[in-house]
């Protein structure tokens, strides 16, 4: 019984009610000019096939037979012009459907007034409508709660009739759900992208103040002590400025936000290793600026986690960086000395960050320990980003 009485205490039973009136309110209209019932049917042709009923009856359907999605991107009804012949046929085809399913709530209408004949027929009022034909009598009362079954039926099953007719006839076309499904792909691909800015940036800053404040404590110099903590702050609010930018994309969707940074200023990163007592050998080939700016900005970050897994598997070393823009592609390489099981890397995220971001560019990275060395080498294409475009545009940046 629980189960039979729920639906009717969820507004969407009455909104869908609602909707099935709105055709029926105006063939009443015409029922009025003429008693050709045929015509409304007729007349839903040539207006089914104008594109912009297809958008009237989307926004309407979503707005009453499925609220609880209107808005969504993955919505069951489409809120959108007709783009081809075979839309606006189904648009006709559901104009036709809808007009139909109206015919049960112009009953809905009398099972009511129908209820009320019969309480008034116990006072000896001889009943009308779709109680004409009773006698007059009080028993007639018995009676009257019996309209109102038929009319819940027609209340909950018309509404529920007309959301399935409209998910099959308004809903999104194999296109348009491709486009859907493309839309999510890049906003989890873009959220992935995020994550991964904050696991470089924040795990670089706390490598930086692990490092810098070990060496500091060791080292019992008042001098060194403060450029530490000088570098501890400024990679610090670095890191602060990259949480807030984050943080504010996932907020305010669609809100500009600060430019990120490029290999433009990679020596950036290089002065916060040498500062935390690595010896940075830096060479730069090629035009920086020739770079697009995804592989520019990816490149940056490549760069950042390379040095923080130089600073936090060995430590204070020689680091050897090569950065070159020829022959189409940027090639970057950085290069530490291995010191026993010190110099190898861990089994965090941070090479498997390194290279997803080659592979989102079409590029490659590859790491390896040769020569007594342990080397990070990438190579990323300066075309064919399309793809990196793609999830980077919804960010603006």
């Amino acid at each position: 019984m629980h189960r039979i009485l729920t639906p009717l205490t969820s507004a969407v039973t009455y909104s869908r009610w609602l909707h099935m009136f709105i055709p029926a309110a105006a063939a009443s209209v015409w029922f009025f000019i003429s008693d050709a019932f045929w015509a409304p049917l007729l007349f839903a042709v040539p207006i089914g096939l104008i594109p912009a009923m297809r958008l009237e009856e989307g926004i309407q359907a979503q707005l009453l037979l499925t609220p609880s999605e209107r808005g969504r991107p993955d919505a069951s009804i489409a809120a959108a012009s007709s783009s081809s012949w075979a839309e606006r046929w189904r648009t006709v085809l559901w104009l036709e459907v809808r007009l139909l399913i109206s015919a049960g709530a112009i009953l809905a209408l009398w099972l009511p007034v129908a209820s009320i004949e019969l309480v008034l027929s116990a006072a000896g009022r001889p009943p009308g409508g779709l109680a004409e034909g009773l006698d007059p009598h009080w028993w007639n009362v018995l009676l009257a709660p019996l309209p109102i079954v038929p009319l819940l039926v027609l209340v909950v099953f018309g509404g529920r009739l007309s959301t399935a007719a409209a998910r099959w006839l308004l809903g999104p076309s194999p296109t348009d759900r491709l486009t859907v499904l493309e839309g999510l792909t890049e906003e989890l691909l873009e959220r992935n992208r995020m994550a991964r800015e904050l696991h470089d940036s924040i795990g670089h800053a706390l490598t930086v103040a692990v490092v810098q404040a070990g060496a500091a404590r060791t080292a019992n110099d008042p001098a060194f002590t403060e450029r530490a903590l000088a570098a501890i702050e400024e990679t610090g609010r670095d890191a602060l400025e990259d949480l807030e930018r984050v943080l504010r994309v996932l907020r305010e969707s669609g809100t500009p936000v600060s430019r990120r940074p490029t290999l433009a200023e990679a020596e950036r990163l290089l002065d916060s290793a040498r500062s935390s007592g690595a010896k940075v050998d830096a060479r730069v080939s090629g035009n920086l600026g020739l770079v697009p700016a995804p592989v520019s900005r990816e490149g940056y970050r490549i760069l950042q986690e390379s040095l923080t897994n130089v600073l936090r598997h060995a430590g204070p070393v020689s680091v050897r960086v090569t950065i070159a823009v020829a022959d189409g592609r940027l090639e970057l390489e950085v290069a530490n000395p291995l010191s026993g099981a010190a110099g190898l890397p861990g089994s965090g995220s941070g090479l498997r960050g390194i290279r997803e971001r080659a592979a989102l560019l079409g590029g490659r990275a590859r790491t390896e320990s040769r020569e007594d060395e342990w080397r990070v080498s990438v190579s990323l294409p300066l075309d064919g980003i399309r793809w990196s475009d793609a999830v980077h545009r919804s960010s603006g940046r």
